[in-house]
């Protein structure tokens, strides 16, 4: 815990020619940021699943992702969706601020995480897609008709899905 606090604390202050220069004054972080609890669970959440991809093989942390092969519901209740898109802007907005890479996988299980301690169900989807000439893969979570993270998936092929 120590360590996420100091690795918090040097991302939120940048040196600048000698002088430290605050780019997030934790004062106003806790004064004006209504989803504070969230945002701090995102940051936790983003960098337990980095170090898990890490260190440990995908395919032994599927079985942590939910059921594999199915979809959550098509339908969900408006406040579900009201606190999925708090979750979407919350989890995209932290994993772009992180010291550690933060990618599309990491967002998707983060939020998915998020969502699955407040009951909402959902579906991280793994596909893969051309660009440039290369393949590449990507990963996006839907929360009944709203995608939460990593757009809609078009330009990408489903190759699994996890329901949680």
């Amino acid at each position: 815990l120590v360590i996420l606090i100091r690795d918090w604390l040097k991302i939120f202050h940048l040196q600048n020619k000698g002088r430290w220069k605050c780019q997030m004054n934790p004062i106003n972080f806790l004064k004006y940021n209504p989803q504070k609890r969230l945002t701090v669970y995102a940051y936790i959440y983003s960098a337990i699943y980095r170090l898990e991809l890490f260190f440990i093989k995908p395919k032994y942390l599927q079985k942590h992702w939910g059921i594999e092969g199915k979809e959550s519901p098509e339908e969900e209740a408006p406040w579900k969706y009201r606190y999925a898109m708090n979750v979407s802007r919350v989890v995209n907005r932290i994993c772009s601020k992180t010291a550690w890479e933060s990618k599309c996988l990491v967002r998707a299980l983060t939020a998915q995480k998020i969502l699955k301690k407040k009951g909402i169900h959902s579906t991280l989807y793994l596909g893969c897609g051309m660009e440039a000439e290369k393949m590449v893969a990507h990963a996006w979570l839907r929360c009944g008709k709203m995608y939460v993270t990593g757009g809609d998936g078009t330009g990408y092929s489903i190759v699994d899905k996890f329901c949680a």
